[in-house]
């Protein structure tokens, strides 16, 4: 494969509108998303639930559902190559060595059939010219680096037999286990407690720093990626709504909804009685509205033209980007004019 030149961003997403076909018509999930990561950066993407994080994710991934969903328009271009113009042999070689995920539940993303050692071997040797014997001994290797205690009896063990912790150990094992160069994380402290939850993502950063890896850290929780990420990008409703720095997010944050989950984060030094809360909630594929800013209708701060000027995402600030008509830079340029 291509490699990058120096300087080149290791992942770049240009224009993305991935869309499900929902009745003979096709509804987009991801409406025109670009982004980039660049070797060793660990980029958060945050949003409530139905923003379209983890549809953006299957979508550089390759994966998804066949008939169902599909990339309707923009790029997707690792180290210099447009995925779309892979093949699923090529792309089979690039998941999983290159490029691999862990998935929002590892319970499920496991198989419940094989063991933890027959899931793990299958990934080395797909990807790797060694025997079944050199591949159980780096499976092992690889279930004492993720922290798993009995690792020689582990291996033999089913999903089942294992807490949510360590199911989600071994979902990191098997992501890093041909020490790929971009890692998707997935939610990946979901339904875990607190506890654990910090023992995973000191894990990950401990694991991206000693490999060198670029991470996209997909989460709903602020806390995580103020704890983990380099550069976050903040979707509602299929499209970006602010891209920036992590400092400056948190201390400067400029689109209303960032400022609104910004609220509903409890703070140490201050009581109040009630946490922020965003009235309503993320319109439907069906329902996504056609002009205008999505958010609109649950923004304290819309303007009449809020409804019928679609804002683009432009720099309000060095390095700060945002979509809204609260900023002049948002204005499309007829409205600008």
């Amino acid at each position: 494969m291509q490699q990058p030149n120096n300087g080149a961003p290791l992942l770049e997403v240009k224009g993305l509108k991935t869309g499900f076909n929902i009745d003979g018509e096709i509804y987009h999930a991801v409406d025109d998303v670009s982004f980039k990561v660049n070797p060793r950066q660990i980029v958060g993407i945050v949003g409530e639930s139905g923003c379209g994080k983890s549809v953006m994710s299957m979508s550089v991934m390759k994966l998804l559902p066949i008939g169902i969903g599909e990339i309707t328009d923009g790029e997707v271009v690792f180290q210099g190559n447009n995925i779309e113009h892979l093949t699923e042999t090529e792309m089979n070689k690039i998941r999983g060595k290159d490029i691999s995920m862990i998935f929002q539940e590892p319970m499920t993303a496991l198989n419940p059939v094989f063991t933890i050692g027959f899931q793990l071997d299958e990934v080395l040797l797909n990807h790797q010219n060694i025997s079944k014997q050199r591949a159980r001994k780096i499976s092992i290797e690889l279930l004492t680096q993720v922290g798993i205690s009995r690792p020689d009896s582990i291996v033999d063990e089913y999903p089942h037999q294992l807490s949510g912790g360590m199911r989600q150990r071994v979902m990191i094992a098997m992501a890093i286990a041909c020490q790929p160069k971009l890692l998707i994380a997935d939610e990946p402290t979901t339904a875990l407690d607190v506890t654990v939850q910090a023992q995973i993502l000191e894990l990950l950063k401990t694991i991206q720093e000693k490999n060198d890896m670029s991470v996209i850290l997909i989460t709903h929780d602020l806390g995580v990626v103020a704890e983990m990420c380099d550069e976050v990008i903040v979707m509602y409703a299929g499209k970006i709504v602010e891209r920036t720095d992590v400092d400056t997010l948190f201390y400067n944050p400029k689109h209303p909804y960032t400022k609104l989950l910004m609220e509903s984060i409890p703070k140490l030094h201050e009581e109040v009685e009630t946490l922020g809360s965003i009235e309503g909630i993320v319109p439907s594929l069906k329902n996504m509205p056609k002009t205008g800013c999505r958010f609109a209708d649950r923004c304290p701060a819309a303007m009449p033209e809020c409804k019928t000027i679609t804002p683009v995402l432009a720099e309000v600030e060095d390095g700060h980007d945002v979509s809204c008509l609260l900023y002049k830079s948002s204005r499309p340029v007829e409205e600008v004019k």
